[in-house]
């Protein structure tokens, strides 16, 4: 009895079983009118099984394509909920230009959600899981001084950390044209499309040792794995699609229910569900000792949601509208963009050396949530015009805070940005990496 119960296919069973409630719910109608907590624990529980079932089949496809590439699929699918909110908003937006101002609150806050708690909590969650003996991996590197452990990661992962560098540069310069156009459309979406381009030529690596679910797929002939494969990429994508924008709402509504403003909903509540499968299947790879498989992840998401997620924006608002526009936004989301970009690009500076430790995790988690905490507590104090006011002065104060620590990292690591120019060049033309030009 002991043995079914640890067989893989037990554990793939069970992830199935808790996403069937919404599934039956969805495919006839009563989902619509369950009460939110209802909407939250249903909806909550497929996304959880989707988020084990993509994890499984992004681990079991590393054995036929380029990891990097699996990653990307993985990441897209997981953030794929994102697209579907954001894209809403700025279909909306032809008929009520308020929704713009939404669609890029949803956008930035979905993208510093996803530094400020993904890349600093799975670097502070690798680091224990590793330092409590609970797991040994090798991606977390011990070292003297207080703070200073760090997660090590793969220089395999340069070619992303460049694209996420033109993408962050590149955005600084979107509110200039006072909304998202066919220039922001073109540059973004091509660095993407280009990014896939080089990943997808590379070589199948020689894959990490899989134990579990992955494991057993990969064992089986590959005219019966790439089908499990793309099943489960199949469905756990349509599980996403369907389920996180309900469990968002719902959370939403009960947000609402104490009180908390709507927008302030729209920006961090619902971005934080709608980003909850790429955080889960990240604490999964984490907790199997893949700290770097949960980064490529990560940054993959980012770099995704930085461009696609931007760059097709006006696109969709064009569509709705008939005919060519550009998604109008106001000051205030504007200023929003610049502190995602200066967030991105101090998070950037901190991976040029491919570490990030303690202390660097520590400082992006601090500054973003006591940026998102001085707002929310803006929003409750003052009335509205005024609150409005003194949140601009805080995100541009905050911009500035990035912009002096980032610039200040890349200043004193100008040998490890060096060294990621030219490990990316090796990376795309397939020769050996170089070793850097000095430690960290």
């Amino acid at each position: 009895m002991t043995s079914r119960l640890r067989h893989p296919l037990t554990a793939a069973g069970g992830a199935l079983l808790v996403t069937l409630p919404w599934v039956v719910s969805w495919a006839t109608g009563l989902s619509e009118g369950f009460a939110p907590l209802t909407v939250v624990s249903v909806a909550g529980l497929a996304v959880l099984g989707a988020s084990f079932l993509l994890a499984w089949g992004a681990e079991t496809a590393e054995k036929d394509v380029p990891r990097a590439f699996a990653i990307a699929v993985l990441a897209v699918l997981a953030v794929a909920p994102e697209y579907a909110v954001d894209a809403l908003y700025a279909w909306q937006a032809a008929t009520d230009p308020s929704k713009a101002n939404l669609a890029v609150a949803n956008m930035t806050g979905a993208n510093r959600i996803l530094i400020g708690l993904g890349w600093s909590g799975i670097a502070l969650f690798s680091i224990y899981k590793a330092t409590s003996g609970s797991r040994a991996d090798t991606s977390v590197v011990n070292r003297e001084g207080a703070l200073r452990d760090a997660v090590k990661l793969d220089p395999s992962i340069s070619t992303e950390i460049l694209f996420l560098f033109l993408a962050t540069v590149f955005a600084f310069f979107v509110p200039l044209n006072g909304g998202i156009d066919a220039i922001d459309t073109i540059v973004l979406v091509g660095l993407y499309v280009t990014y896939i381009a080089i990943i997808i030529r590379g070589d199948v690596e020689d894959h990490d040792e899989q134990i579990g679910v992955p494991a057993y797929f990969q064992a089986r002939p590959r005219g019966v794995r790439v089908p499990i494969v793309l099943a489960l990429f199949a469905y756990s994508g349509f599980l996403i699609f369907t389920a996180v924008e309900p469990f968002a709402h719902g959370l939403e509504s009960l947000g609402l229910r104490f009180g908390i403003p709507e927008f302030f909903m729209i920006q961090w509540i619902a971005p934080l569900a709608s980003e909850s499968p790429e955080l889960i299947v990240t604490a999964y790879l984490v907790n199997k000792a893949r700290s770097t498989a949960a980064f490529n992840a990560l940054i993959s998401s980012k770099l995704n949601q930085w461009t696609l997620l931007i760059g097709t924006l006006s696109v969709v608002y064009s569509i709705s509208l008939g005919s060519y526009g550009v998604l109008p936004f106001d000051f205030k989301q504007a200023a929003e963009i610049w502190l995602t970009a200066a967030q991105s690009f101090f998070a950037i500076a901190i991976l040029v050396n491919f570490r990030i430790s303690v202390r660097e995790a520590v400082t992006l988690l601090v500054l973003f949530l006591s940026q998102v905490i001085a707002e929310f507590a803006f929003i409750r104090l003052y009335p509205e015009a005024l609150a409005e006011q003194y949140s601009i002065y805080l995100l541009l104060a905050y911009t500035a805070v990035y912009i002096v620590l980032g610039t200040g990292l890349l200043v004193s690591r100008r040998g490890d940005l060096r060294h990621l120019w030219t490990v990316t060049v090796a990376n795309i033309r397939g020769t050996p990496l170089p070793e850097p030009e000095r430690a960290d």
